[in-house]
C-alpha cells in the first residue's frame, strides 16, 4: 500500500450510503471525508455504513471526524453509524479513545459495497489551512466526545491552533 491518503469510494442506494475506505486512513485525506459526509447529509441521506476492509489503520484525526459524524447522526436520528469490518487496530483504537459507543461494528459484506465508485467532490483541493482547520476540530471533538483524551491531544491541538494561526491570521 502507498503513503498517500486512502481512497474513498462511495454507494448510494435504498437510503443508504456505504462509504468504502481503502488504505491508510489519515489526515491527508480528512478534509475531503469531511466535505463528503457534509454534502451527503445535505442531501438527506441518513443511513451510514464505512467499509473499512481495505483499510488496516486510522489516525486520530481521521477517527476524530468519523467520531463527530457519528455523534451527529445518532442525536440527529437517534441511530448509530456502521463501521463494517474494522481492523482489530482500528477497534483498539475506538476502545482507548472513547468512541466506540458511537457505531455499531459488524463484519462481513454488504451488497451495496460493490457498487461503490470512487469519490469525486466538487471543488479545489483542501489547502493546507483546512487540512489543518479539519484536524484541529476532529481533535477537539475527541476530547468533547471523552475528556479523558485532554491529556492525550493538548500538544496536538495547542501546535494545530499556532499552525491555523499562521496560515489564518485573525482578521483586525
Amino acid at each position: 500500500m502507498g503513503t498517500g491518503p486512502a481512497k474513498l469510494w462511495v454507494a448510494l442506494a435504498q437510503g443508504e450510503v456505504v462509504v468504502k475506505i481503502c488504505g491508510r486512513a489519515t489526515f491527508a485525506c480528512g478534509a475531503d471525508l469531511k466535505r463528503l459526509l457534509g454534502e451527503l447529509r445535505g442531501r438527506g441521506w441518513q443511513r451510514f455504513t464505512f467499509d473499512l476492509t481495505g483499510c488496516p489503520l486510522m489516525d486520530s484525526t481521521f477517527l476524530g471526524i468519523l467520531a463527530g459524524f457519528g455523534m451527529k447522526v445518532s442525536e440527529a436520528k437517534g441511530r448509530k453509524a456502521t463501521l463494517l469490518n474494522p481492523s482489530s487496530k482500528i477497534v483498539d483504537l475506538l476502545d482507548n479513545l472513547g468512541v466506540g459507543h458511537l457505531f455499531e461494528t459488524q463484519q462481513g459484506t454488504t451488497a451495496l459495497a460493490d457498487q461503490c465508485q470512487p469519490v469525486e467532490l466538487s471543488g479545489p483541493p483542501a489547502s493546507k489551512a483546512e487540512t489543518t482547520r479539519t484536524a484541529l476540530e476532529a481533535h477537539e471533538t475527541l476530547m468533547a466526545i471523552e475528556p479523558s483524551n485532554a491529556p492525550k491531544f493538548k500538544d496536538v491541538i495547542r501546535f494545530l491552533a499556532e499552525d491555523l494561526n499562521k496560515l489564518e491570521p485573525p482578521s483586525p
